[in-house]
């Protein structure tokens, strides 16, 4: 289970790179593996659409069964909300007996690895600036496999409790309306002016980042390739960055030079 990070091939870890390079299969969804062109010429590919998760996953079980060393890509990291833990899910309903990688391998088993990538709230916070300094939560706004109601009740408790929090899957064409929903919660805890920064296509060739107040988000162009990070009581706006203070000011006086006072 690889993870490609933001998908422009820099951003790509060395041992994601070499996996990649010596895998005979590869399998993903078709924008990923689309990311990763460069890398794919003379393999099996198994490429299927959005929600074809279960589908995928089961073609690369059963390849890398059949004695095909095999890679399931996933854009950012393969543990955050992506496939690794389908993956480990499918082997369990199968019965499938799993080992680490590197471990002795007992008969019949399956090795996995997680290779970690680049997570978009990481690409998006470093083009942000420092906006994840300090405690945060993240939450997917996709209702497709988690009913509204639990997502209104985390993004309520995560609002109360003045996280930074970040939104993932914010609004799609069959799921216009829950941003907007997302956005009446957080205001009720929230001052409209709390700088909310939005990184859509972090890292690729469509790239944009803005920071705009809360009460203006609803406004925004947002789509299921942006990430959404909403300020705590602490996040403000400095020039064309956002920046959540870690509390270094409250516990040392910085003066206009730079020096600190204790």
């Amino acid at each position: 289970m690889v993870g490609i990070g933001p998908g422009s091939l820099e951003y790509l870890s060395r041992r994601a790179l070499e996996l990649l390079q010596e895998v005979e299969t590869v399998a993903g969804y078709g924008t990923y593996l689309d990311l990763i062109a460069p890398l794919l010429a003379g393999k099996r590919i198994i490429r299927s659409g959005m929600t074809r998760e279960i589908e995928r996953v089961t073609a690369a079980i059963d390849a890398a069964l059949g004695g095909s060393p095999t890679a399931l890509v996933s854009s950012g990291d393969p543990g955050i909300y992506a496939m690794a833990g389908l993956v480990f899910e499918v082997c369990q309903h199968r019965r499938q007996a799993v080992c680490a990688v590197g471990s002795p391998i007992p008969a019949g088993a399956l090795p996995l690895e997680v290779i970690p990538g680049i997570p978009a709230l990481c690409a998006g916070a470093a083009l942000l600036g420092a906006p994840l300094t300090h405690d945060f939560a993240a939450v997917s706004l996709s209702d497709l496999l988690t009913p509204w109601e639990t997502i209104a009740t985390r993004l309520e408790a995560a609002a109360r409790a003045d996280f930074v929090i970040v939104l993932y899957n914010p609004r799609s064409r069959r799921r216009a309306s829950l941003l907007e929903k997302a956005q009446r919660i957080l205001l009720a805890h929230r001052n409209g002016a709390t700088p909310t920064g939005i990184v859509t296509g972090a890292m690729r060739s469509n790239q944009e980042v803005r920071i705009v107040p809360l009460a203006e988000l609803h406004l925004a162009p947002v789509d299921m390739q942006t990430t959404v990070f909403v300020g705590s009581s602490a996040s403000r706006r400095f020039l064309d960055f956002m920046i959540t203070p870690r509390g270094y000011g409250e516990k040392y006086a910085l003066t206009p030079g730079g020096e600190v006072k204790r």
